[in-house]
């Protein structure tokens, strides 16, 4: 599991979270999401769309996948709803606004739904998000979608692990309190350590499995265009071919 997780908090149980500075109303910590580095999703970005183009990153968070897309050559506009977060980002255009009511009339190369927010529980708000995603995308360009392997469902379990070492201290990140409330529902708690300060967040996930995506895409004119990564944690979507 990634250290940034993101999830609506629309239709269903809020995202909940606890620590030091602002936390944002789907609780995530704007300090710690400006402190994490960017691992490996610009690089899968990048490679996904191609050199230059055009990327819609909703829920940006604090940039932390912003700025290394930037300085790999793509204009950015960055969507959060938290102004907070926006503050900590430098380069991109900014849009202050939940997901799901964005419209800015203009299409895009690439729509990034990252941070697992298509995992949100329920299905109707699921499709909601994509409704965003598929008004934003040019002919001819992606979705790209981040989402929780499917298996993880079945096999996930508390954890402690080491993460990278930030200036502030290295980064510690728990799972606990793991359950399965219902079928393809998995519950836990996030703890992030840096030096001193703790940070939590809670929240309840659902299994995005192939057959779960391809309806979900259908629904709002799109199709699945491939898995963008072996364990298929990325997926890409396209416009759906009338007929």
């Amino acid at each position: 599991m990634v250290a940034e997780d993101r999830h609506s908090r629309g239709g269903g149980r809020p995202a909940e979270g606890t620590g030091p500075g602002v936390i944002t109303p789907d609780g995530c910590s704007v300090e710690l999401y400006a402190m994490l580095p960017a691992g490996e999703e610009p690089r899968i970005v990048h490679g996904a769309v191609g050199e230059g183009a055009s990327i819609l990153e909703l829920g940006s968070g604090a940039g932390r996948v912003t700025h290394p897309l930037l300085a790999l050559g793509h204009p950015v506009v960055a969507v959060d709803e938290s102004p907070q977060m926006l503050e900590r980002i430098h380069g991109a255009e900014l849009v202050a606004s939940s997901i799901e009511r964005l419209d800015l009339g203009r299409e895009f190369d690439a729509v990034l739904l990252a941070s697992h927010l298509i995992n949100v529980p329920d299905v109707e708000w699921r499709r909601t998000l994509l409704r965003t995603c598929r008004r934003h995308l040019r002919p001819g360009g992606r979705v790209l979608i981040q989402r929780h392997a499917p298996g993880w469902f079945d096999t996930a379990e508390p954890f402690e692990r080491r993460g990278a070492d930030l200036p502030a201290g290295p980064l510690v990140v728990r799972m606990l309190d793991v359950r399965r409330p219902g079928p393809g529902l998995l519950s836990a708690t996030m703890e992030y350590q840096v030096g001193a300060r703790t940070w939590t967040q809670w929240f309840t996930a659902a299994r995005v499995d192939d057959a779960q995506l391809a309806a979900d895409l259908a629904a709002v004119g799109l199709a699945i265009d491939g898995q963008l990564t072996g364990d298929g944690t990325w997926v890409g979507a396209r416009l759906a071919t009338p007929g």
